[in-house]
């Protein structure tokens, strides 16, 4: 059983972790914790598995909370769920080895897929004493690729999309994305197309005078 600890200051989203973690077996939740002190407190004495944590605390910052469980050499892992999407938080959380980064609001499924590829993670690391390439890269490729794509959609592709839109701080449209991309509107609009139904991406319609509404994309 993996020990699952969630540092969140939203009683209320502290228990929608809980019920999504009791809807996956392999999964224990063993402590919660509302602020970065209290966190790395109880964290240094649970010693848990796995560590969900935002980025939004009263007093520590998630980032910070991930800086200590770094230094002091704490051995849980962190996924990060929280409502910040700035591209430089993000690339910090990575370089500070999280192993996912889970942006809210989220439905379940993407706190399943997240959860599902740390079990094969965590369950290789416990089994075997060493691993072969094959194992490592079957573990990279899970992690790292977001869903099964519809045949013409490029993986790589598809996280330009997101990041572009990641770094936009007003929603854009098909067309104002393509050229920051130097894409055609079409390939753009089929990403978006395809993260919408995912419900990756939030779709604002914009009504004008005449014509058709104006479609206007953000994470």
């Amino acid at each position: 059983m993996i020990k699952v600890f969630i540092v969140e200051d939203d009683p209320m989203v502290i228990e929608v972790n809980k019920g999504f973690l009791e809807k996956l077996s392999s999964f224990s939740s063993v402590g919660t914790a509302q602020s970065g002190k209290e966190a790395l407190h109880k964290i240094k004495d649970l010693r848990p598995d796995l560590v969900l944590l935002d980025i939004y605390l009263p007093d520590l910052s998630g980032l910070e909370v991930l800086s200590h469980i770094r230094e002091q050499r704490i051995p849980s892992d962190v996924i990060m769920i929280t409502a910040a999407r700035d591209a430089e938080t993000i690339r910090e959380v990575f370089r500070l080895g999280a192993t996912d980064y889970i942006v809210k609001p989220f439905r379940f499924e993407r706190f399943k897929a997240a959860l599902v590829v740390y079990l094969k993670m965590w369950e290789k690391f416990n089994r075997f004493d060493t691993l072969r390439q094959e194992d490592i890269d079957e573990w990279k490729s899970t992690a790292s690729k977001p869903d099964d794509l519809p045949k013409g959609l490029s993986e790589i592709t598809l996280k330009q999309v997101m990041m572009q839109l990641l770094n936009q701080k007003e929603p854009v449209t098909a067309a104002e994305l393509a050229d920051m991309l130097g894409m055609a509107r079409v390939t753009v609009r089929r990403y978006l197309e395809y993260l919408e139904q995912k419900g990756k991406v939030k779709v604002h319609i914009h009504y004008g005078n005449v014509g058709r509404p104006s479609h206007y994309y953000s994470m």
